[in-house]
């Protein structure tokens, strides 16, 4: 029987399997460094996009922060300018709204009736004056109801007053509350005069 030595083949197996193992973790080692190198790449071309566009867009406030500036100036004028058109119109309602008040209270009296008297305290409103008769105190009465600048139109009283030229007058008192008129009626008084 031949003998054969076996253990030079066994070695040398083992060698090769100890080579073809270190072989594959080699691989393995440029395959993984190879693909963390990759992603790194990309990692990094993106976070140098990103610092690009930050750098643009911090650029582009730079640019536009005189623009914001003057943003700011023209709405605080315009501000300015409406809270002094506000004031303005108040003033011009001010100063006209007695006028028309008054206009509607002339165009309301009915002939043949005198107001004596007109006292104004806040919006309440007294009204002193003489007729030929109760009736036209009625009519006058009745004319400031439908007035929209009166409200609350209330008789007080009427008595026979002084004789003057052999006719005896009724005087008469009415209180009122003076009401601001709607915007379109005094719209439309304004294009009117």
């Amino acid at each position: 029987m031949i003998e054969i030595n076996l253990l030079p083949v066994r070695e040398a197996r083992r060698k090769a399997d100890i080579r073809e193992l270190a072989m594959q973790v080699v691989l393995l080692l440029i395959i993984t460094g190879g693909a963390l190198g990759i992603v790194h790449s990309r990692l990094s071309d993106e976070l140098d996009r990103s610092s690009a566009r930050i750098r643009q867009m911090e650029n582009d406030i730079e640019q536009f922060k005189p623009q914001l500036k003057q943003v700011a100036e023209f709405r605080a004028q315009k501000a300015r300018l409406e809270k002094k058109i506000d004031v303005i119109e108040g003033l011009d309602s001010a100063r006209s709204g007695p006028v028309r008040l008054l206009n509607d209270l002339a165009t309301r009296t009915p002939d043949r009736l005198w107001l004596t008297s007109l006292d104004a305290k806040g919006k309440a409103i007294t009204l002193k004056g003489e007729s030929l008769d109760n009736e036209i105190v009625a009519i006058f009465l009745r004319e400031l109801g439908k007035s929209e600048y009166f409200v609350n139109v209330d008789l007080d009283s009427t008595e026979l007053g002084k004789e003057k030229k052999g006719v005896r007058l009724v005087t008469f008192n009415i209180r009122a509350t003076v009401a601001n008129p709607t915007k379109s009626g005094s719209d439309g008084d304004a294009e009117a005069g």
